[in-house]
């Protein structure tokens, strides 16, 4: 077998088809693992909203995107029906201010608003102390579960045990639940009142 001539022509057409080859290698594995990935994603975020409402599974979820008030991303509901009767809504909320910036959670709201459970999905706060937001490793998020944010004001330096040692990431987790709140308050609320023009209007008629 003849030996290439060692140019920079012909290094560039070697290098060319090396990369050339890499690159359909990745993209077929890229499209290989694309659907085993999506379908964990999935599987983890119905385990994320059966987490804060128990028995989410038992239902079918109505998913949509809303905008709070304050911060530059929406939220995102996850409503539970039953029977076509909402018994519950999981809301994916965020916050900006963690100790190493935003982290995301879900909180689960019965009807009235009350706080069913909430967890920590991910973040990015120092090892072995964001980590205690999360259900798995320790049961400090258990005391907001029951509260009803319109009646209380989470204040880390009042009413609220901060993790040890994480403040921050305490405050930023109760900033998380309170624009989770807002968000589910107003748009209940304006579904509320467009519901009840509806009615107004045939009743007019």
């Amino acid at each position: 077998m003849a030996k290439i001539e060692s140019s920079f022509k012909n290094m560039t057409i070697v290098l060319s088809l090396i990369t050339g080859i890499a690159a359909i290698a990745l993209g077929f594995v890229y499209k290989l693992t694309l659907d085993p990935i999506a379908q964990v994603k999935v599987k983890e975020l119905q385990s994320s909203i059966n987490l804060v409402v128990p028995g989410a599974d038992k239902g079918t979820i109505n998913e949509f995107a809303v905008m709070p008030d304050d911060g530059n991303d929406s939220l995102y509901f996850y409503e539970i029906m039953i029977n076509n009767q909402r018994q519950a809504t999981a809301v994916l909320s965020y916050t900006d201010r963690g100790f190493s910036g935003r982290f995301t959670i879900m909180v689960g709201f019965d009807l009235e608003g009350n706080i069913i459970d909430n967890n920590i999905l991910e973040h990015k706060e120092t090892p072995g102390l964001g980590d205690k937001a999360s259900k798995s490793k320790s049961n400090w998020n258990e005391q907001f579960k029951g509260l009803n944010l319109s009646e209380t004001n989470l204040d880390v330096d009042q009413n609220v045990d901060a993790i040890t040692a994480a403040t921050i990431t305490s405050r930023a987790y109760c900033d998380a639940l309170e624009r989770a709140h807002r968000a589910y308050v107003k748009h209940y609320s304006n579904e509320q009142n467009s519901a009840n023009d509806a009615e107004q209007n045939i009743e007019e008629e």
